[in-house]
């Protein structure tokens, strides 16, 4: 999950957008565990960190992960999403397939 922060752009626009990466990047990516999210969590609430320094609520970010795995760093991930509550971002996280989320 990380090399693909650090290889594809994280920001698009609208609904179109998140499909047109969806679609751009699933041949690139391969599923592996562990599953820790707190580092792109971690990742993108400093983009919007960034833009509330800036003072212009020109940007609004929303964190979409699709993951088939249970969190593994299930402390870090609470922090980094309460120490994220506060900019202008959500995260969503969905499960998909038989792992007990």
């Amino acid at each position: 999950l990380w090399a693909l922060v650090a290889t594809f752009h994280p920001c698009v626009v609208g609904i179109q957008g998140i499909a047109d990466a969806y679609h751009q990047i699933l041949l690139q990516i391969q599923l592996y565990r562990p599953t820790n999210f707190s580092p792109i969590i971690n990742h993108v609430a400093s983009f919007a960190a960034h833009m509330l320094q800036q003072g212009t609520a020109a940007q609004y970010f929303i964190l979409l992960i699709i993951t088939d795995g249970e969190i593994t760093d299930l402390d870090q991930t609470r922090q980094a999403i309460v120490n994220a509550s506060n900019l202008p971002m959500s995260i969503i996280i969905v499960g998909v397939g038989e792992a007990s989320f």
